[in-house]
């Protein structure tokens, strides 16, 4: 397998209550750990500061979901790192998959995929939640229409579990920043013609009732949000400029 330099990073927004076990499960699997501390008014900074074995980047106001994954891409890619992985903080991923799900970046030889996605309906574990109904039901609708508009292949849009090759962040242009992040980064990826895989990981689910603030705990708001950046992000990739590529969409 080829030695590559990876980075685990972690979006945190007001996760005091998870964020000590979390830490303490990736570094496990983990040498180098980036926290996004996307503007927490709780006691997430307090607890960071007194851990010297992870790399904290605060945002001074919460930007979003989004902008905190955006700080991590360009922290992965101006510090030389060839692998980043995402996993969120909330508990629902599983730190020992972290080396398996980075090495599937380079498992097809001398090609490497640009994007290995974690995906929770590729695969049936032992113990599996119950996705909350209308969370599976956006999250099923926009992952059949991203694959039927992108020509992709995907089982699940949504995800935060993943594994980026750094070289190919360099090519992106994100700007939503928040929730809908993933649906520009898919027609973007798509755009670029990136090389995808998913990968299976258990299907999680400790706080059914999660907020995720404002009006789009609404679903029916939240699916427009989503439309809507789809639509945006489709628009701005017509004339994005990703430059050639010899790898297709997988």
């Amino acid at each position: 397998m080829k030695k590559f330099r990876l980075l685990t990073a972690l979006p945190v927004f007001n996760e005091e209550r998870h964020l000590l076990p979390v830490l303490t499960e990736v570094r496990r699997f983990a040498d180098d750990i980036l926290v996004v501390d996307d503007g927490s008014s709780d006691r997430t900074a307090e607890i960071l500061a007194g851990l010297d074995w992870v790399t904290t980047v605060r945002h001074p106001v919460n930007k979003g979901y989004g902008a905190a994954l955006s700080t991590a891409f360009d922290y992965a890619v101006e510090n030389g790192f060839d692998v980043l992985v995402t996993i969120d903080c909330d508990g629902q991923h599983q730190p020992k998959l972290i080396p398996e799900l980075a090495e599937a970046i380079y498992a097809d030889g001398d090609a490497p995929f640009d994007i290995v996605s974690g995906s929770r309906y590729l695969q049936v574990f032992p113990g599996d939640s119950t996705p909350p109904a209308a969370r599976r039901h956006i999250n099923a609708d926009l992952t059949e229409r991203l694959n039927r508009t992108l020509e992709l292949n995907l089982t699940d849009a949504f995800c935060g579990f993943k594994a980026y090759r750094v070289d190919a962040l360099r090519r992106l242009e994100i700007t939503e920043p928040g929730y809908g992040m993933p649906l520009e980064l898919w027609v973007q990826a798509a755009a670029c013609k990136f090389r995808i895989v998913e990968f299976p990981v258990p299907l999680i689910y400790l706080d059914e009732k999660r907020s995720f603030g404002g009006s789009l705990d609404d679903a029916r708001r939240r699916m427009a949000y989503y439309e809507e950046i789809l639509t945006r992000a489709t628009a701005a990739a017509v004339s994005m400029c990703c430059g050639d590529s010899d790898s297709d969409a997988d």
